[in-house]
C-alpha cells in the first residue's frame, strides 16, 4: 500500500510522504483562496468552497475563516452551517449530517499519534473518522476528538471536549463531554 492508501484506509502512515504531503499543500492554496473570498460574493465563494470540499451539499455554508489539512475527506450533509474560525483536521475523514450547527471556533481533529514516545518522534500518524449526526448543535468552541460519534440531534454544550461516542438526542457538556440529560 501506498502511504495515501494506508490514510484512507486508517492506517498508520508517514505523514511527510510526497503525496501526502502534496494534498495537504494543494488544501493550503486552496485555503488561502476561500479564505480571501468573501462568502458574500457567492459565485467566487461557491466556487471555491466546492473546489476546498467537494463533498458537500450546495446548501451547506461555511463562513471563513476556516482551516483543514485536505478537504476532501469531508463531507456536509444538507443546510450544514458552519461559523466562522473553525478548524477540521480531516485526515481521517469528517461527516456531518444534513441541518447541524457547528458554532464559532470549533475544533473537530481526526488525527492520532502513537502512544509510545518513541514511535511519537516519528512523523506517522492515523486518522480515526468522526461522524456527526443530522440535527446536531455544537456551541461555540467545542472540541471533538478522534473517533468520535456524536448521535442524531445532540447538542454539544460550548466549549466542550467531546472524547467518547455521544448517544443520539442527548445533551452533553463539559471536558470531558458528559451527557447531562436526554433531549427525547
Amino acid at each position: 500500500m501506498t502511504e495515501l492508501e494506508k490514510m484512507l484506509a486508517g492506517e498508520m502512515h508517514d505523514i511527510t510522504d510526497p503525496e501526502v504531503s502534496r494534498l495537504n499543500r494543494e488544501a493550503r492554496r486552496k485555503l488561502e483562496k476561500l479564505n480571501a473570498t468573501s462568502w458574500l460574493d457567492t459565485v467566487r465563494y461557491t466556487e471555491a468552497l466546492t473546489e476546498l470540499i467537494p463533498d458537500r451539499a450546495p446548501s451547506s455554508v461555511l463562513i471563513t475563516p476556516f482551516f483543514c489539512d485536505y478537504g476532501f475527506r469531508i463531507r456536509l450533509g444538507e443546510k450544514v452551517y458552519i461559523n466562522a474560525n473553525c478548524t477540521f483536521l480531516d485526515e481521517g475523514g469528517i461527516t456531518v449530517g444534513a441541518h447541524t450547527l457547528i458554532g464559532p471556533d470549533c475544533r473537530i481533529c481526526t488525527p492520532q499519534h502513537p502512544i509510545d514516545f518513541e514511535e511519537r518522534r516519528k512523523p506517522v500518524e492515523t486518522g480515526l473518522p468522526i461522524t456527526i449526526g443530522e440535527d446536531c448543535w455544537l456551541g461555540a468552541g467545542v472540541t471533538v476528538c478522534p473517533g468520535v460519534r456524536i448521535g442524531a440531534r445532540s447538542i454539544i454544550g460550548a466549549g466542550s471536549v467531546v472524547v467518547h461516542d455521544i448517544p443520539e438526542d442527548s445533551l452533553a457538556a463539559g471536558n470531558p463531554a458528559v451527557v447531562k440529560r436526554k433531549l427525547r
